[in-house]
């Protein structure tokens, strides 16, 4: 193992508590292996970002998330204008980013890979300034999210029984969409713009994301009937709803949305603006630690 030193910030409430009882192993397993570590829990998002700050002000090596895509895309956002790596511990009820970057889910394993892992150069997007590092959607999934964020439901299952819930109740929205300066509208579902491929607890959303391709990747769902949505579900799942003239994909340096009505923009399962946006790919990558077989997805 690398002697490196670790700063754990822990978002405690993170998966149903899941965050407190990941970081207490993450630590467990760091003292039987002697490395030099400190941790703290944050109280908010305001406050793991001002935890991250501080850690690296006072010389952490790394910089360990503990907790969800969330809370790891709001340290990302700290960690990109510092030359400090970003490790994580998964502790939230999606985990997408370490599903696809291949980070082990228990906390131990992850812990391990923390100290003696490599760390790579991923893209970071934004919306309005915010920073995020897997899809960042609105329409339909804005009211997939807020749902899924208000269950007392956890694990994967949630993302499945927001979408069916929102379904109940979506009517087709309206959307303006420039792709790098080329507009697009359409009457449909959703936009999303993706720096990773998947979202909501392993759905294969843009299944040819790749995290370190310096672009974005754009997602246009157009209207069609409530029984095909659900029919095209299990088809996401496994990302094969590619080629399907109902998704219509684009690539882009910098994407704004605007609708006919107000929505919430999400991204790593959290509210991060309201239309109209601005997304564009961030100037500067973040060095996640991750390992080292198989490049970024």
């Amino acid at each position: 193992m690398r002697d490196r030193s670790l700063t754990l910030i822990a978002n405690p409430v993170a998966g149903g508590g899941r965050g407190r009882r990941s970081l207490d192993a993450a630590c467990a397993e760091l003292e039987r292996l002697g490395a030099r570590f400190s941790a703290v829990t944050a109280t908010s998002g305001e406050h793991a970002i001002e935890l991250a700050r501080e850690a690296v002000g006072a010389g952490a090596e790394t910089v360990v998330a503990v907790g969800g895509d969330g809370h790891v895309g709001s340290l990302a956002g700290v960690m990109r204008d510092t030359d400090t790596p970003l490790a994580i511990v998964p502790a939230g009820r999606g985990n997408d980013l370490a599903r696809v970057l291949g980070i082990p889910t228990d906390p131990a394993a992850a812990a391990r890979l923390a100290l003696g892992g490599e760390p790579r150069p991923l893209d970071v997007g934004e919306v309005g300034g915010v920073p995020f590092l897997g899809i960042a959607s609105v329409g339909f999934d804005s009211e997939a999210n807020r749902i899924a964020n208000e269950s007392r439901h956890r694990g994967d299952a949630v993302y499945l029984y927001a979408a069916l819930r929102a379904l109940a109740g979506w009517r087709h929205a309206r959307f303006e969409v420039t792709v790098d300066g080329s507009p697009h509208a359409f009457t449909g579902y959703t936009v999303a713009v993706a720096n990773s491929k998947a979202y909501g607890g392993g759905m294969l959303l843009v299944p040819h994301a790749v995290l370190d391709d310096r672009r974005l990747d754009v997602l246009m769902v157009h209207e069609h009937s409530r029984l095909r949505w659900l029919a095209t579900v299990p088809r996401v799942f496994r990302g094969t709803h590619v080629g399907d003239p109902r998704a219509h994909f684009l690539t882009a340096q910098v994407v704004e949305v605007s609708a006919d009505r107000p929505f919430t923009v999400y991204a790593d399962g959290e509210p991060i603006g309201e239309l109209p946006v601005t997304v564009r790919l961030a100037e500067r990558q973040v060095r996640i630690v991750a390992p080292a077989v198989g490049a970024a997805q």
